[in-house]
């Protein structure tokens, strides 16, 4: 008996042991996996009331997957839950525990990258806008790289006392203390915990682990946003004058979750959960990735969500990368998505050749000029390396110098950035540079860079004579003639080359972009960490910078929204949103379409969305196109998600009615995009044509009593028919609704057509742009 005992001891050990080292090897494979940063989603309502708090219960779901795992945020108003970095098999093992709704993979966004009241008219409307006191009770909350406090497009001059809602802070760091708020910068806070957990810990010598603004970007943006205004400002003496943003009595609120590895999806989402909490009017996010993802999976749209949802306007860029169709971001319903056009500014640099023609380019160089007068060698840059393809390019190392000393070199747009090729260009002895195209992609516009020698920007038309002329003569000459500043370029606004172009990838009865707005050469506020051209050896310190992309345009979109918010406070976000649409402008004082950059031709919906914003006559909408949460809930049902993915976007429980019938189509949005579908059977024959498609829409009245009248433009191929065609309005916020019916006749696969329906009492006029597709 003893020896049985003894036996089944040492099985016990040995039983005890094993396990012990299993669960040592399943914890070390564990810590030697990959790891991700995960968003989970929990359930509030299903907390155990074992749990004191829901803190608690979120620790006691993370170590029951990883004892060493910790939660990076823990959020309470974009969604109930946290974030965490974790193993794959961790997030499984997490996504099927009670109370947990879903695990969202960390996405990676990247940044989209004064003359404009002028421009939009605001100079001589001040009559027209909302008085300034209204208007410094906005806050505007910016997402991006930081800001950059010492400038002067923060002071707060002629502000009263911080509004007694903002309950938001400064957060001190690495060159930032809480004194560097005022009453004009009244916020200021960084999230890095995501960012960290995978690009590895922050090398302060590199950036700074504060507010600051190490980038310029987001001092850009919240000073075109607000920027106080600031005489006999300009940028290195160009587009002086008297600089200010869209709403320049608006407060600032920073929220620096861009660093030099991105903007992380965690750090978004603890960005708008704290942005919540302080008490911001609006959001302005210039920002995206490259996909649009579902919307139950994209993080920017669930936060975006929860602001809307508490009469937060989130304002978003729609991308760099146009002009390819399809590319529009930031795409969700709910949020106001902005493409970039042209102003009437340019800042001219000539191109002078030794057989007596001249060539306009742009360009943003202050120093030393060259002669007008005596003409120096010009070659290609191929011709002076000895790899011809990265000579041409201007590759860092590509160029000789004693082929290029005293010369001005012809370099090609791809490899090297613009003043990193003329930096290339000066190091081998240059002493200027054009730079050109080799292929047509993106039209003839051109975006001014601040080059640290003599160069000038020219289009591919131009740099292609130019190149021919130094082929054919033995010894071409040339010089480059730094022009001034030239206002009034017409036509504009055009639409810029890269801005993001729809149709909308992921919801294609949703037009995007919504509108455009200033984004090409925009003069605004620039951090004092680094020079104009971002370069580490761009020495030059300014104030003011001039840059483009829809990171520009947004913020526009974004302080117009406060002006509007100021003349309205009791406006939805969608309701600001259709006024700004349906007051937009599509064509040209002579009636003209505004035109494409890329296609020197109409553009199109596509494009432009709505048009491009008119602010003044957003004030006065007559009619605005209304949309509630629960509108944007019923959407989600018409997509067919889940009660979990409705869940994960709206954080609130809500069940689709199984006895209702929803459609994407009766969304109350203020424009009209119409995918005609149809399937090919295996023969190659088309059957399941969509040919009639009707869209219901509801209009409240926030003018005086009328009766507005509708019209609808003629598109040749589809019959559109308006019930009721009239409207009577007899007091402020009533309600109307009304039905389009389209009918396409004259099916033309793979074709695009665009109409118009607007509602006019005579003196408003209530647009709508219409755009068909053919799939």
């Amino acid at each position: 008996m003893k020896i049985f005992l003894l036996i089944l001891l040492v099985q016990t050990l040995v039983v005890l042991l094993t396990l012990s080292h299993l669960d040592a090897a399943v914890e070390y494979g564990n810590q030697h996996r990959p790891k991700k940063t995960y968003i989970i989603h929990m359930d509030k309502s299903n907390k155990p009331a074992v749990f004191a708090d829901h803190v608690n219960w979120y620790e006691s779901s993370l170590k029951s997957v990883s004892e060493s795992a910790k939660m990076l945020y823990t959020y309470n108003n974009v969604l109930h839950g946290f974030s965490t970095r974790i193993t794959e098999d961790e997030a499984h093992l997490l996504k099927n525990q009670p109370g947990v709704l879903s695990v969202i993979p960390e996405t990676r966004e990247e940044l989209h990258t004064t003359r404009t009241p002028d421009f939009f008219g605001l100079e001589k409307s001040y009559s027209l806008l909302p008085a300034s006191d209204k208007v410094s009770d906005i806050v505007i909350g910016v997402l991006d790289t930081g800001v950059w406090p010492e400038i002067e497009s923060y002071n707060d001059k002629g502000l009263g006392p911080v509004p007694r809602s903002w309950k938001g802070k400064c957060e001190s760091g690495k060159n930032f203390n809480s004194s560097s708020c005022n009453r004009k910068l009244i916020g200021a806070r960084f999230f890095s915990k995501g960012y960290e957990e995978e690009s590895g810990k922050i090398d302060e010598k590199v950036e700074s682990k504060s507010p600051i603004d190490d980038n310029g970007h987001g001092t850009h943006t919240s000073t075109t946003a607000a920027g106080s205004s600031v005489s006999k400002a300009s940028f290195l003496g160009f587009a002086s004058g008297k600089a200010r943003g869209m709403a320049p009595t608006a407060r600032v609120a920073s929220y620096k979750v861009c660093w030099l590895g991105g903007c992380f999806g965690s750090d978004i989402i603890a960005a708008v959960d704290a942005a919540i909490e302080d008490g911001v009017h609006i959001i302005s996010k210039s920002f995206g990735g490259s996909y649009p993802g579902r919307y139950h999976s994209d993080t920017t749209a669930i936060a975006a969500f929860a602001a809307t949802a508490r009469g937060i306007l989130v304002s978003a860029s729609g991308g760099n990368n146009g002009p390819s169709t399809t590319t529009v971001t930031n795409i969700a319903p709910w949020m106001t998505t902005v493409g970039a056009g042209t102003i009437d500014r340019d800042f001219p640099a000539y191109v002078k050749l030794g057989n007596g023609k001249t060539y306009k380019g742009v360009s943003l160089y202050k120093g030393k000029q060259l002669s007008d007068k005596v003409l120096v060698p010009i070659i290609h840059g191929g011709s002076a390396s000895n790899d011809t393809d990265e000579g041409n390019f201007c590759v860092p190392g590509s160029l000789i110098p004693e082929k290029v000393n005293g010369k001005i070199v012809i370099c090609i747009q791809g490899r090297t950035g613009k003043v990193q090729a003329g930096l290339v260009v000066k190091d081998a002895g240059g002493v200027g540079m054009v730079y050109t195209r080799e292929h047509q992609s993106t039209g003839e516009e051109l975006s001014a860079a601040p080059y640290l020698l003599p160069a000038a920007a020219v289009s591919l038309e131009k740099g292609t004579e130019i190149r021919t002329y130094v082929d054919s003569v033995p010894n071409p000459t040339a010089t480059i003639i730094q022009g001034t500043t030239v206002l009034g370029v017409q036509p504009s606004p055009i639409v810029a080359s890269f801005s993001s172009r729809g149709p909308n990838l992921r919801t294609r009865r949703i037009l995007k972009p919504d509108i455009i707005a200033p984004g090409v050469n925009i003069l605004a506020g620039w951090t004092g960490a680094v020079g104009p051209s971002g370069l580490a050896r761009d020495k030059r310190r300014v104030s003011f910078n001039i840059i483009s992309g829809t990171s520009m345009s947004c913020p526009h979109v974004s302080g117009i929204a406060a002006l509007l918010k100021a003349a309205h406070p009791k406006w939805s976000p969608a309701a600001i949103r259709s006024a700004l649409m349906t007051t937009a402008y599509s064509t040209y004082k002579n009636g003209k379409t505004i035109e494409d950059v890329v296609t020197a031709s109409a553009a199109t919906p596509f494009d432009f969305g709505a048009g491009h914003v008119d602010p003044v006559a957003a004030l006065d909408p007559g009619l605005v196109y209304d949309t509630t949460v629960e509108d944007y809930k019923d959407f989600l049902c018409a997509l067919h998600y889940t009660p979990e993915q409705i869940k994960t976007v709206t954080n609130t429980n809500f069940t689709c009615n199984a006895s209702k019938v929803y459609n994407v189509e009766d969304l109350n949005y203020p424009s009209f995009a119409i995918p005609l579908l149809a399937e090919i059977d295996d023969f190659g024959a088309v059957t399941n044509v969509t040919r009639t498609v009707t869209y219901t829409r509801t209009l409240t009245n926030v003018g005086t009593p009328a009766t507005y009248r509708a019209s609808v433009s003629k598109v040749d191929v589809v019959k559109i028919l308006v019930k009721p065609k009239s409207l009577s309005f007899k007091k402020a916020y009533e309600k109307k609704s009304y039905t389009v019916t389209f009918i396409a006749n004259n099916m033309e696969w793979g074709s695009e057509r665009f109409g118009r329906l607007e509602w006019s009492d005579g003196k408003h006029i209530v647009g709508s742009p219409i755009a068909f597709t053919w799939t």
